[in-house]
């Protein structure tokens, strides 16, 4: 599960672009009492959901032409240069030329070989979000691609990232670490697209983490979004669900299992 401890390759960002920053903020502040707090005139629109003061998301209003409503994940890089241009040498892309915001760090959007979106964060002043792995934050990261050992070694070369496989029921689940952090510091996962129904395209799935996932489920649908997955028990691992906002974007929720004393 993640922490704020972040590492090199690790998650240490998420926001979401929409086409009505209004209604979600209204819609996510209903579901996980998050707040929406803008990140002042200079920032072109974009703001933080904070959960009890603490930054948990940032989001910002989004145009058709710059692609439907969805959440990015962000992963922590040394130099985002760097590793822009190993995208490029591993056959994946850059959407957005690595730029500094402001003080706080240098970002970019790079995509995999499959072309999946995703964001990379070299801390300056703000090294990540305030929050993660505890209940109302990011918790779990997911990609759903087509190709497992393409992606995998996409992402080692770009990210650093290592995978292992782990029983699972029916089957294994292919986890990722950080290189070096051993299988403690997993943070998520890849998922073969043809192995969930819910899927249309490849992505990263981000996970928030609930106390209960059936009332989530009820409450995104009371609030105007969609279900896609009902809340679902997985051995081992708890209860998750898989929505989408009002507009579009979609995520996943998890009641953790409880640890064993």
């Amino acid at each position: 599960m993640l922490t704020t401890r972040f590492v090199t390759g690790a998650p240490n960002w998420l926001d979401v672009g929409t086409s009505d920053l209004d209604g979600a903020t209204s819609f996510y502040g209903g579901l996980f009492g998050w707040r929406f707090r803008s990140a002042g005139p200079e920032a072109g629109g974009y703001g933080f959901f904070e959960l009890d003061g603490r930054i948990v998301a940032g989001g910002m209003r989004t145009t058709a032409e710059q692609g439907p409503p969805s959440w990015t994940v962000y992963f922590q890089v040394p130099d985002a240069r760097s590793a822009a241009e190993a995208s490029e040498r591993a056959h994946g892309g850059v959407l957005v030329q690595p730029m500094d915001v402001m003080d706080q760090g240098t970002m970019a959007i790079l995509t995999d070989r499959a072309g999946v979106p995703f964001g990379i964060w070299q801390p300056g002043r703000r090294a990540g979000l305030d929050a993660a792995g505890e209940t109302g934050a990011l918790c779990w990261v997911e990609l759903h691609t087509a190709d497992i050992a393409a992606a995998a070694a996409y992402y080692r070369a770009v990210l650093g990232l290592e995978t292992s496989a782990v029983p699972f029921p029916g089957g294994s689940y292919t986890c990722v670490n950080p290189a070096g952090e051993g299988e403690e510091a997993m943070f998520g996962g890849v998922v073969p697209l043809a192995d969930d129904p819910a899927d249309k395209d490849a992505g990263w799935l981000p996970y928030l983490a609930v106390e209960d996932a059936d009332a989530v489920v009820a409450r995104t649908a009371e609030l105007g979004g969609t279900v896609r997955m009902p809340a679902t028990d997985i051995e081992g691992v708890g209860r998750i669900a898989r929505l989408a906002d009002p507009y579009g974007a979609e995520f996943a929720v998890l009641r953790p299992r409880p640890r064993q004393a």
